[in-house]
């Protein structure tokens, strides 16, 4: 059962009924002597994708979604459907964009990740913290632009758009961050 004092990017609760997963959380200590210590949580709604925001006092005890996590293979993408294998008993499963949040962008076919269940039905992708993808187009590098942390944007084989450093080229490989978006280096052949 956590409490509103361990809330932070990625921990699930239940509020209301409804399982919720934590994008934000920030303690506000309070300016007047015998008030409490507020934390303030910016959640998404696992069922719906909403996102709401919750104001808790520290230290308050908040209920634990009953939320199962099986490994999963990805297939293939149908249109908005996105179809997924279970790697225990290969009984297979799909999901929408919507419930997606995101992680289509981060999936390649044969990809491994973990599906979040309540209730019995997927809720939600859980990726690896770091992917590895293809660059297919990205702006070139400008003759002279050496300045210190230079970036130019680059197109990714899955859609996905991220700032890479001036000397990455199309057809390279590079390891992306799953929970920002961000380049972290090159990938060795």
């Amino acid at each position: 059962m956590p409490s509103s004092s361990d809330l932070k990017k990625g921990v699930r609760f239940e509020a209301e009924g409804i399982p919720y997963t934590t994008m934000e959380a920030n303690t506000q200590s309070p300016s007047a002597r015998g008030a409490n210590t507020l934390v303030k949580v910016k959640a998404r709604d696992l069922l719906s994708g909403t996102q709401k925001v919750f104001t808790f006092k520290a230290g308050e005890r908040l209920d634990d979604p009953d939320i199962e996590l099986g490994k999963f293979q990805f297939l293939y993408r149908d249109d908005d459907q996105y179809h997924f294998m279970n790697l225990d008993t290969f009984d297979q499963i799909m999901m929408t964009r919507d419930q997606m949040d995101g992680a289509d962008l981060f999936l390649l076919e044969e990809a491994e990740v973990r599906l979040m269940f309540y209730e019995g039905r997927p809720v939600s992708v859980e990726l690896p913290n770091t992917v590895d993808l293809e660059i297919t187009e990205c702006d070139p590098a400008i003759r002279g632009d050496t300045v210190t942390n230079v970036q130019k944007a680059a197109r990714l084989e899955t859609g996905l758009e991220v700032q890479v450093p001036l000397f990455v080229e199309p057809g390279e490989r590079i390891r992306v961050d799953t929970r920002d978006s961000r380049y972290i280096e090159r990938v060795k052949k």
